[in-house]
């Protein structure tokens, strides 16, 4: 017998705030005792070529909803990619050409079915009716809504009180990604807890034009990054890219802190809320060393996206270098004339990625040769091979010739 409490229970699990969660209910009880499926919304701007993991909190969520009836609408936003969302924005960002949003968007529709049930996902484009919607509906479309409502949205009101320009193209943003909802005619829309006055939009609209629903929305807190405090950002550099190699994307997991493990557990991992909290709870009464569980997460991840035969060789590489002191198996080989100025070496070999950096990188003392430490910014070297290392993950074959 169907448990929808515990569906529910399950669904609810990380979110950060439902809005009608009785209609999401009704949905899957609908599916259970009619066998109607149900329509789930969520948008990406292809404003960047790769997902990372904190991109992956909403859509391990849309996985769950698959299993109980949901029917995925993936809508990639070429048409409001070239506007550009305000959220979260001090300024207005720049437009992307048509050409870099076809092919960001292309990579996307190869990465989320890493995630994503893809004989229950429809990948949709808003270029499809929002072209269709021409000038006059464009213009309509502005007249549901008031500029003294759109200055409420927290962003928009922090930058008109600075004086800091908005553009009538970011007030647009909102209403297209509302009228996205009235196209879709979806039941859920799902986004970040930043996106709160733009899911609303689409309540407000799907409302406005009488399309015979009102969607649900479930929103999902913005994952923290490698560093703890930020939401995971490639701008920020403390993220994990759902491409990035088995051997790094391991390692990166297992470097974050035992506080935010626990976090990550709840958010990314298919463990079910018993399995973590019994896990938790083995940690707290020492147990099961928190390093063990950080090292099981960090598994997880790396199969679910290189698959388990990867995940047990970065498993058994990282073991290498950081218990047993060796080298990887696999680096990459760079080759410089002589003499090399270490320096210049190390962001050649892009272990540092500037000058600048690499001399920081030496001060800090993080820079070994065939593992032997070195802060000599003045370091010369001669003909040979030389394993150059910074940090604990960065690993280089450097030829002077």
């Amino acid at each position: 017998m169907i448990d929808l409490n515990k569906i529910m229970q399950d669904i609810k699990r990380g979110v950060a705030e439902f809005i009608d969660e009785s209609r999401i209910f009704d949905l899957i009880k609908n599916y259970y005792e009619k066998g109607e499926n149900f329509y789930v919304k969520a948008g990406f701007d292809p404003t960047a070529p790769d997902l990372h993991l904190g991109h992956t909190v909403i859509l391990n969520k849309m996985a769950l909803l698959q299993k109980h009836g949901a029917i995925v609408q993936f809508l990639i936003g070429d048409f409001t990619a070239q506007i550009g969302d305000p959220t979260g924005k001090s300024a207005t960002r720049k437009k992307l050409d048509n050409e870099t949003v076809v092919k960001n968007a292309k990579t996307y529709e190869e990465q989320v079915f890493k995630i994503l049930d893809k004989s229950k996902t429809k990948v949709m484009f808003n270029a499809k009716w929002l072209n269709e919607l021409g000038a006059a509906g464009i213009v309509e479309l502005t007249s549901v809504f008031a500029v003294a409502r759109m200055l409420e949205r927290d962003d928009f009101e922090k930058r008109y009180k600075s004086g800091n320009s908005i553009s009538i193209s970011e007030f647009l943003y909102p209403l297209l990604q509302g009228y996205d909802s009235v196209a879709m005619k979806c039941d859920i829309e799902m986004g970040g807890t930043d996106q709160k006055f733009n899911l609303l939009m689409g309540r407000t609209l799907q409302r406005t034009y009488n399309i015979g629903k009102e969607q649900a929305i479930i929103m999902m807190p913005l994952l923290e990054g490698l560093d703890g405090v930020n939401k995971m950002s490639k701008s920020l550099g403390n993220y994990i890219g759902v491409t990035e190699n088995e051997n790094d994307m391991f390692a990166k997991v297992l470097s974050i802190s035992d506080e935010l493990m626990w976090r990550w557990y709840e958010l990314l991992s298919q463990r079910s809320n018993d399995e973590i909290n019994t896990l938790k709870k083995q940690v707290e009464n020492g147990e099961y060393h928190p390093k063990k569980a950080k090292e099981d997460l960090a598994f997880e991840i790396t199969k679910r996206y290189h698959g388990e035969e990867k995940a047990k060789k970065a498993q058994n590489e990282f073991n290498s270098i950081h218990t047993k002191n060796e080298l990887p198996t696999d680096m990459p080989t760079f080759e410089m004339n002589a003499p090399a100025w270490i320096v210049e070496a190390l962001s050649f070999c892009k272990l540092s990625p500037t000058n600048s950096q690499a001399r920081r990188d030496l001060a800090a003392n993080a820079v070994s040769i065939d593992q032997v430490k070195t802060k000599d910014d003045q370091l010369k070297l001669k003909n040979g091979e030389y394993v150059l290392q910074v940090g604990k993950r960065k690993f280089a074959k450097l030829k002077v010739i």
